[in-house]
């Protein structure tokens, strides 16, 4: 916009000039022409810069004279602007007079160059000033835009901070704005979830105390069936309150590692071994690595247990290096869990729905700095995969 105004302005003001200065030069030029006839007419001797039929005259201006009319052009003699006036006289011939066009030549050249020049510095000037102020904005935006990111992936005490919104004195442009309704987003967003997880944790804490007293009553029942479906299910509450308990803990990013060498191979078959599942261990290359043994045994039970639990055997659990997977041969994971990731309690169609167990092993996944990736086998059958942190130099 700023280009295109300077040229509309500098070509307006140059045809104004050049009209100006063209309009001067032809008033002199008809002015000498009008002297030069009444000269010719009176038999009188004509001035040194007119003459009749002179051979410099530019064809179109003689022919225009012939015809019977006047007229006047700029044209160059010695290479020298030149304003030529041009009219008819007795026989046909064409009278004409010639004067110096160097000065409003000159003045249209400097015009010209002044425009060009003082367009050229206020097109700098104008992008320099631009480019400052759009930097100033898009580097706001885009710390807003990488605010937002960090939020999105669960941080959720970034904040952008922008100084003009702590200042309500200072002017509040759009992207004052925008920030601010970020962090004030972030900030009841964060509460909220807070004060979930608070609730959750209490409210697991507070079963725990009638559920352990309800577990020793359980025990003190005579034998039968009825029996043993009432320790069953005071067995369940349990595990159910202990994994809400661990998900309090996770979601409160409290927890810590117990960093020591394990082998993955010995390591896989005894979490297999304390399932009680029939589930095949697969060790295609064994190493060893630096990580939490209670945790990983952890995430892997899960995995198995859901394996059994939700898909079809056989169930095959592969260590290829610091890379784990647990596969089924059922109908696999929902779209929902392989595009999103599991979600607490959730059911698809009516069908039973996947629990805690996953969404634990997740969060353990992530303490321990591995990525526990979801996914569905080509010939059928559910396959989640765990890469732990391996250094290659490690033993």
């Amino acid at each position: 916009m700023c280009c295109a105004l300077a040229a509309l302005l500098g070509a307006l003001v140059h045809v104004s000039v050049a009209n100006q200065t063209v309009g001067q030069a032809r008033d002199r030029a008809l002015g000498r022409l009008d002297e030069a006839t009444e000269a010719y007419e009176a038999g009188a001797r004509l001035g040194p810069l007119a003459g009749v039929d002179p051979p410099d005259l530019p064809d179109s201006l003689r022919r225009l004279a012939a015809g019977g009319e006047r007229g006047t052009m700029v044209s160059s003699r010695a290479k020298a602007p030149t304003m030529w006036a041009a009219g008819p006289v007795d026989g046909n011939r064409v009278l004409a007079v010639e004067i110096d066009y160097s000065q409003g030549a000159r003045t249209i050249a400097g015009l010209d160059q002044a425009i060009v020049g003082s367009s050229v510095l206020a097109i700098g000037a104008t992008l320099l000033v631009g480019a400052f102020a759009v930097t100033r904005v898009t580097r706001r935006l885009h710390a807003t835009a990488r605010v937002a990111r960090r939020i999105s992936g669960g941080d959720l005490d970034a904040r952008v901070g922008d100084p003009r919104t702590g200042n309500p004195a200072r002017h509040q442009d759009e992207v004052a704005a925008v920030a601010g309704a970020l962090d004030s987003m972030a900030t009841s967003l964060q509460r909220k979830l807070l004060s979930e997880q608070r609730f959750t944790a209490d409210v697991a804490h507070e079963l725990r105390t009638p559920l352990t007293g309800l577990h020793a009553a359980a025990e003190l029942l005579p034998p039968g069936r009825p029996t043993e479906l009432v320790r069953d299910r005071v067995a369940a509450l349990r595990t159910l309150t202990e994994d809400l308990l661990e998900i309090s803990r996770l979601d409160a990013r409290s927890e810590r590692v117990d960093l020591d060498d394990n082998w993955l191979g010995p390591l896989t078959e005894r979490v297999v071994r304390g399932s009680g599942t029939e589930t095949e261990v697969v060790v295609v290359r064994d190493v060893c690595v630096l990580t939490d043994r209670r945790r990983l045994e952890r995430v892997l039970g899960n995995l198995v247990a859901n394996a059994h639990r939700h898909g079809s055997p056989p169930v095959v659990l592969t260590v290829d290096g610091p890379v784990i997977t647990v596969r089924d041969h059922g109908e696999g994971y929902p779209d929902y869990l392989v595009e999103g990731g599991p979600q607490r309690f959730r059911t698809e169609g009516g069908a039973k729905g996947h629990g805690l167990g996953l969404t634990i092993a997740l969060g353990q996944a992530k303490v321990l700095g591995a990525s526990l990736r979801f996914t569905n086998a080509e010939d059928g059958g559910a396959l989640a995969a765990l890469t732990l942190p391996y250094d290659d130099h490690q033993p």
